[in-house]
């Protein structure tokens, strides 16, 4: 356990590079449309484009919940939020030259399944009645278990959604009351089977690790009650303690969480009784059965991450809507204002509601592709020319190497089976700017 002592720092998550907090170089007006006009026109044909939805809408708190919401149980808003959603794509297709082909649409929240399944409808239908679906589109949203009826699961499978993702966090119930998400094992039953019975080929369950009062003890009941609804794919995330970003994370202190060693065990249980379950690490916090689609991605190499999590689909202009949303054109990154109120007065408007962003450099563009390759595949190639600039990187990780976590030679960096865990770390070696600028206060969650 001397490795969690030595490697359990603040560090990012790595779903953008350069990450959030060092965006420094934003993108105008003019700039972000050209951006997003230059990547439309090199990107739509030959990969299609992603789109991202975000609906921030939650009827109560979990109070462990890092994402941007906005908590009431006044469904009246719905409407004039997809209002906003829709006169936002209206917004974006003014800089496209021609019908978007969109590979991936994925809805997150929030609580998807806040909104009623009639204005799911609307929202889709306004969405691709202006687009084409790319013959490979994947299709999938985010839904709370407690509040996903049949009417929801079957609209959207009508609609081509095939993918679900169940927010399950752990089955004890102490750790539910603790958090706010009170759900019991037959509800995540229920919507299970629905959703298989409508045609739904890959279920997703978000697992978290580290909550308050979790023990080794819940992590091997839930795994245990997860293992036999057998969902196709497993996020076995730890949770992020960031009580100075998210205020609802103060209902617990830091003496209610398992930390270090403890919280570790945690995960090594968990994913040893998920591989004993048949399911297959891929990449950062992920299984999945050796058959689902991103499984096939891993082993091919094929898999891409984004501002979404894990996806197969490479594109690389993935369009953010709604409040807080983060728009990729893989040259640059735009996110939308946070403020319900504030984005649909941009959005009445007539403005893109960006309110910051970057431009990437041609470092970090190499960067961004040795990040994200390692995240995705646990392995790196660095071209002869980049080792040369990266070479103090290079040298950092050789203390890594001496530890076990990878393995450097001439043709790059791959992570070591006992490494995955770290590789967070390991990817914070290459980060430049993190290394250039450390900041003076914790702006991170835990790597461990």
């Amino acid at each position: 356990m001397k490795l969690i002592d030595k490697y359990n720092v603040p560090g990012p998550r790595y779903t953008s590079y350069p990450t959030v907090p060092y965006w420094d170089n934003d993108p105008s007006e003019a700039d972000w449309k050209e951006h997003v006009s230059s990547a439309f026109s090199a990107y739509n044909i030959s990969d299609g484009i992603s789109v991202y939805i975000h609906l921030p809408y939650c009827e109560s708190l979990c109070t462990f919940c890092g994402c941007t919401t906005r908590i009431t149980v006044n469904h009246g808003v719905e409407e004039p939020y997809i209002e906003a959603l829709l006169k936002e794509w209206d917004l974006y297709l003014e800089l496209f030259d021609g019908k978007p082909q969109i590979k991936e649409l994925h809805l997150g929240g929030g609580t998807p399944t806040f909104f009623s399944p009639t204005h799911l409808k609307k929202l889709f239908k306004g969405i691709i009645g202006k687009s084409e679906l790319h013959p490979s589109a994947e299709l999938g949203f985010e839904a709370n278990p407690k509040t996903t009826s049949h009417a929801h699961l079957k609209v959207m499978a009508d609609l081509g959604f095939k993918r679900l993702s169940l927010g399950i966090q752990d089955f004890d119930p102490v750790v539910q009351k603790t958090i706010n998400r009170v759900q019991s094992f037959s509800q995540v039953k229920q919507v299970t089977d629905w959703a298989r019975d409508l045609g739904y080929d890959s279920i997703n369950y978000d697992l978290v690790y580290g909550l308050p009062f979790q023990t080794q003890k819940s992590i091997e009941n839930t795994v245990d009650l997860v293992s036999l609804l057998r969902p196709d794919r497993i996020a076995f995330y730890s949770y992020a303690h960031v009580p100075w970003v998210k205020p609802g994370q103060r209902s617990f202190t830091d003496k209610d969480l398992p930390e270090g060693t403890e919280k570790h065990s945690m995960y090594v249980k968990g994913k040893r009784l998920l591989t004993e379950a048949g399911y297959i690490e891929i990449g950062m916090d992920h299984f999945a059965l050796p058959e689902d689609h991103l499984s096939v991605a891993f082993r091919a190499r094929k898999m891409h991450r984004n501002f979404m999590g894990y996806t197969t689909q490479t594109s690389k202009l993935m369009i953010g809507l709604g409040v807080s949303a983060i728009s990729d054109t893989w040259s640059s990154f735009g996110q939308n204002v946070k403020v319900v109120e504030e984005y649909i007065r941009s959005i009445d408007e007539g403005t893109i509601p960006i309110f910051r962003g970057h431009m990437l450099s041609e470092e970090d563009m190499e960067i961004r592709k040795i990040i994200l390759e390692l995240m995705c595949s646990f392995k790196s190639s660095i071209s002869s020319e980049a080792s040369r600039s990266l070479s103090t990187n290079l040298e950092t990780l050789k203390e890594m190497e001496k530890d076990s976590l990878v393995r450097i030679n001439d043709r790059g960096v791959t992570v070591t089976k006992k490494g995955r865990a770290f590789v967070r770390n390991i990817c914070m070696a290459f980060d430049q700017r993190l290394i250039a600028n450390k900041p003076e206060t914790q702006i991170f969650s835990m790597t461990v």
